[in-house]
């Protein structure tokens, strides 16, 4: 199956020689595909709002309740920071939802939410950097694609451990 989807990629234009595959590959294209979709689930939300159905406070509190929910495959799940670096979403974590994550580092030294931040504010991209998967310890090389969501002034992610 990955064989015939690399293939059709490739006809499409859209692989890079094999020692850039790991820039496009169809994972990182089905992360930015979900976070594409999440994003316009959001937009929806900020539509209400923009129609006087709920309060801009009432459209973030349902969006990131939706976020926090919202999930894809066999362990896919979605964050959001503001673009000040306050953690909104990351999976009901009450130890780091609320708290600013700009000064975070990866164990390799790398500013993720920093970077998360610029992506997303460059247009949207990726980003690869250390993290520890739901309920672990130990960090592990992750993948991300974020892109902003200027209604509500939240940058939304996901990623996939390589």
């Amino acid at each position: 199956m990955k064989m015939v989807l690399m293939a059709v990629l490739s006809v499409a234009g859209l692989c890079l020689p094999a020692g850039a595959q790991h820039k496009s590959s169809a994972q990182d294209l089905l992360i930015k595909s979900e976070v594409e979709t999440a994003v316009s689930m959001l937009q929806a939300i900020s539509k209400k709002h923009q129609q006087g159905e709920m309060t801009l406070e009432q459209a973030k509190k349902l969006g990131a309740d939706l976020l926090r929910e919202l999930s894809y495959g066999t362990d896919g799940y979605f964050w959001a920071d503001t673009t000040e670096g306050v953690n909104v979403v990351l999976y009901g974590r009450k130890d780091v939802e609320g708290r600013n994550r700009l000064e975070d580092r990866d164990k390799k030294g790398t500013f993720h939410v920093k970077e998360f931040l610029a992506k997303a504010k460059a247009g949207g991209g990726y980003v690869d950097y250390w993290f520890a998967k739901k309920g672990q310890t130990m960090a592990q090389p992750k993948r991300s694609f974020v892109a902003l969501f200027k209604p509500f002034g939240w940058v939304v992610g996901s990623g996939r451990y390589l």
